[in-house]
């Protein structure tokens, strides 16, 4: 009945917000988070972590929660900088919408940098302002994700 289609549709996919996300672009979960790669990203490995329970601001989640979300951030940091060569990496919430956040839901952007990434290093905050915000044509497809997530979940085995 009803609990089969429950576990069914809670092992299948992650609420990101109001959007649905397949399985397959998710690479990393804890007990409490989740990590996913990103639809459009602003450098190579941009990824996303999100608490699973869909919070709209960080002061919404729960001591547990922001523990296991920064935990799950400081397993997921270094593999990321280190899968994609970088050197530093940014580790951002957008908390609330003049803050920039798009999507209503708890997020952290790790975003692996290099030397010369961006002509300024801090030009990435404005372009982490807007990236998502100028249409969907430059989204990736599934296919696409889901193959980058296929090859981070495995550095986490």
């Amino acid at each position: 009945g009803w609990l089969c289609l429950i576990v069914v549709f809670s092992m299948s996919e992650f609420r990101f917000g109001s959007q649905i996300l397949s399985r397959s672009v998710v690479f990393f979960h804890s007990k409490l988070s989740y990590a996913f790669v990103n639809r459009k990203p602003i450098l190579p490995g941009h990824v996303l972590l999100s608490p699973k329970r869909v919070l709209k601001r960080f002061a919404d989640m729960t001591p547990e929660e922001v523990k296991d979300l920064f935990i799950a951030a400081h397993q997921v940091v270094p593999v990321i900088e280190q899968h994609y060569h970088g050197t530093a990496t940014n580790i951002s919430i957008q908390d609330g919408r003049e803050a920039g956040q798009s999507v209503e839901h708890v997020h952290v952007h790790i975003i692996p940098r290099k030397q010369g990434d961006f002509e300024r290093t801090d030009d990435i905050y404005a372009k982490l302002q807007s990236h998502d915000k100028d249409g969907d044509s430059k989204f990736r497809s599934l296919e696409e994700m889901a193959e980058e997530a296929r090859t981070l979940a495995e550095l986490f085995k």
